[in-house]
């Protein structure tokens, strides 16, 4: 690695400052750390460039003595050897600066425990699951809000073991493999690659003698009705989050949320959009032609709707506030009436001589209008 040269390894000119140093570090060590496809040999020059380079007495030096910079002489074996591994002056792991790589110290820990340092044999306190629960509700449960019992099946803290997982009067016992680390190393030197143990999994424990309860497990599944309110105005395939009422966590870890997915049965007139509500009025000739004051149904109850002469099928009438309430803010949204004129389709001789007068009055040609759309 020595004979390599380090503003080469990180891609980065020898004028590069020191954050740009840590940045180029820290893209490429994303992009080559053994844990996410990379090789281990790729991520040991890259460690090594970054500890020289971000230090500035070793960067001076190695910027003076170049790739016999870290113990190797130059040739015939003269000149000054600045500090190797372990010399005064000298590189370790330790020197990296986890913290100043954000996210990444999570990832390099897995690395370096067990190098030079413990590797932790606690368990990591973990979320539990989040959970999802279907619901179906009436169009009027929707409107206007309803509590509602599901039933979650989810796991739990067996009560028999108090989540230890082993049958009473016995308990978890120090792992053979890690001996209580929780972690296994693969390599060797300061680039060992730490895992989470295969046999205790990284808890550092084991359970010989498992609980009769749960099997070892430490918890148990079980159907735990809740009683959730489902706030007014939730759409079809809309979803409600109820924090905490997920599975429980492991090791102190906080629970996971329950997501509720409400469907809504159709209304036998209503429809929705959004918070809007829709209605198809079916009126007569009469009414849109000479006009009329109509009774409405909405969800609030009937209310009257004057409706002028000559009205079109397909008119919208708009009732401002009639609409669902909105999830967000409280106001409501507007209901939509929708015109429908409705032809008769049986009438009397007599109703139709009425209809020829009528068309004759108003000096229409029905047959002759009939020719000219085609349909005669």
């Amino acid at each position: 690695m020595a004979s390599k040269d380090y503003y080469e390894v990180l891609g980065l000119p020898k004028s590069a400052s020191a954050d740009e140093i840590k940045k180029a570090f820290r893209r490429l060590s994303r992009k080559h750390h053994p844990d996410t496809g990379g090789t281990e040999e790729r991520f040991k020059e890259l460690n090594e460039a970054y500890q020289t380079l971000s230090d500035p007495e070793k960067r001076k030096e190695y910027d003076q003595f170049g790739q016999y910079f870290g113990g190797n002489p130059p040739p015939g074996g003269a000149g000054r050897r600045p500090g190797g591994p372990g010399a005064p002056g000298g590189f370790n792991h330790q020197n990296v600066d986890l913290g100043d790589l954000g996210g990444f110290g999570d990832i390099f820990g897995s690395v370096f425990s067990g190098v030079g340092g413990g590797g932790g044999g606690a368990p990591r306190a973990q979320r539990g699951r989040d959970l999802q629960y279907d619901v179906t509700l009436s169009f009027d449960e929707a409107f206007t809000g309803v509590s509602s019992k599901v039933e979650v099946q989810r796991s739990e803290r067996c009560s028999t073991c108090k989540g230890s997982g082993a049958a009473p009067g016995t308990g978890p016992t120090t792992c053979p493999v890690c001996k209580g680390s929780g972690r296994s190393a693969q390599g060797q030197g300061m680039f060992a690659v730490s895992r989470a143990c295969p046999r205790c999994g990284g808890s550092g424990q084991v359970v010989e003698t498992p609980c009769g309860t749960c099997r070892g497990k430490g918890s148990v599944v079980r159907v735990k009705p809740l009683t959730v309110q489902i706030p007014a105005g939730v759409t079809d395939g809309g979803k409600i989050r109820f924090g905490g009422k997920g599975e429980p966590g492991s090791s102190g870890g906080p629970a996971g949320d329950l997501y509720v997915v409400t469907h809504i049965r159709p209304h036998p007139f209503f429809t929705r959009d959004g918070a809007d509500i829709l209605l198809d009025l079916p009126v007569t000739v009469t009414e849109a032609a000479l006009g009329a004051e109509l009774e409405v149904p909405t969800p609030d109850g009937r209310v009257k709707l004057k409706m002028k002469e000559g009205t079109q099928t397909g008119k919208v009438f708009k009732l401002p506030g009639k609409g669902a309430p909105k999830l967000k803010g409280g106001a409501r949204g507007d209901m939509k009436v929708k015109v429908q004129v409705v032809t008769p389709r049986e009438m009397s001789a007599e109703q139709k001589e009425l209809l020829k007068r009528f068309a004759s009055a108003r000096d229409e040609d029905v047959r002759g209008h009939l020719q000219r759309t085609g349909r005669g």
